[in-house]
C-alpha cells in the first residue's frame, strides 16, 4: 500500500464535511435552517472534477455531481453523487473506488437516503442509510446487517454537509460554523473555522477564495481523519476549488480541474 492513500480515499465533504452555522439551533426537518438565504449556490447538472495528489504526485481523481432525482416517498429530491478512485498506477498497489449516492431535500438540503459503496484495497463495504426525521432515527444496512441509531435534529450525511456549507451566506473570517453529521453508523458534531479571505491560483487561473479549516473527527470519502482546509470561491457559488490535508510527511490535495458545467450560467 502507498502510505497516505487512505487519507485521500475517504472524505470529500469532503469537501465533504464542513460544519454548519446555526443549523443546529433549527428545529426538526423539514424546516429550513434559520440562516437559509433561499438561493442555492449550485444548479442541477453541476459537475465538479478533482485531481488528487499525494506528496505532489498524481494519485487519483474524484467527481461530484448534482442531479434531479424526482421524489423519495412523495418528497421532491436532489441527487448528489461523488466517486473517488485511485489512478492506474496507485491501483496496482492499493485500488480505491468509493461511491456515495445521496438523496436530499431541495430546500433544507437534509438527506433522505444515501448509499455508500466503499472499496479500499481488499476492503469492500456496502452501506444503505435511511433518515427518519419523524422518529429522529437513522437505519443503516451495512453488508446485510441492520442497525438503528437516534439522531439529533438537522443531521446531515457525508455529502449534504458540504452543499449546506456552500449555501451559508455568512462565512466571516474569525467565525465558526457547526453541523451534525451522521457517517459510518456514528453521529458527529463538526466545527468549521473560517480562517481568511485569500487569492488562490490553479488550473482555472486566480480567484478570490474563503479558506476554512474543517476539524474532522471521522473518515470521509477521499481525505481521512484529521483537519482539512478547503478553499471556496468568495461569491454566491461558494465553489470548492481546493482541499488539503496535512500528513506526518507531506500532504494530500484535491484540486478542481477547470470550471464546472453550470446549466443556464
Amino acid at each position: 500500500m502507498i502510505p497516505g492513500w487512505s487519507l485521500i480515499a475517504r472524505v470529500l465533504l469532503p469537501l465533504v464535511t464542513v460544519s454548519g452555522l446555526t443549523l443546529i439551533s433549527a428545529l426538526a426537518y423539514p424546516g429550513v435552517p434559520p440562516q437559509d438565504s433561499g438561493i442555492l449556490p449550485f444548479q442541477i447538472g453541476e459537475s465538479l472534477r478533482y485531481s488528487i495528489y499525494v506528496w505532489g504526485f498524481p494519485a487519483g481523481s474524484a467527481t461530484m455531481r448534482v442531479d434531479d432525482s424526482g421524489s423519495f416517498h412523495g418528497q421532491p429530491t436532489l441527487r448528489l453523487r461523488t466517486n473517488a478512485k485511485s489512478n492506474d498506477f496507485v491501483s496496482l498497489f492499493y485500488p480505491v473506488n468509493n461511491l456515495v449516492d445521496e438523496m436530499i431535500h431541495p430546500e433544507t438540503l437534509l438527506p433522505f437516503h444515501f448509499i455508500f459503496h466503499r472499496r479500499e484495497g481488499r476492503r469492500h463495504d456496502e452501506y444503505d442509510v435511511t433518515f427518519d426525521y419523524e422518529n429522529m432515527v437513522v437505519t443503516t444496512v451495512k453488508n446485510g446487517k441492520i442497525s438503528k441509531l437516534a439522531i439529533p435534529p438537522i443531521t446531515h450525511g457525508p455529502l449534504s454537509c458540504l452543499y449546506s456549507l456552500r449555501k451559508n451566506p455568512s462565512l466571516a473570517p474569525g467565525s465558526s460554523v457547526f453541523l451534525n453529521i451522521h457517517h459510518d453508523k456514528k453521529n458527529y458534531h463538526v466545527e468549521v473555522k473560517v480562517e481568511a479571505i485569500e487569492p488562490l491560483s490553479g488550473p482555472w487561473g486566480e480567484v478570490e477564495t474563503i479558506r476554512v479549516l474543517v476539524v474532522m473527527p471521522f473518515r470521509g470519502i477521499f481525505l481521512n481523519k484529521g483537519n482539512i482546509r478547503i478553499w471556496m470561491t468568495n461569491d454566491l457559488h461558494r465553489m470548492p476549488m481546493k482541499m488539503k490535508a496535512e500528513m506526518t510527511i507531506g500532504s494530500i490535495e484535491a484540486v478542481l480541474q477547470g470550471w464546472p458545467h453550470q446549466p443556464g450560467g
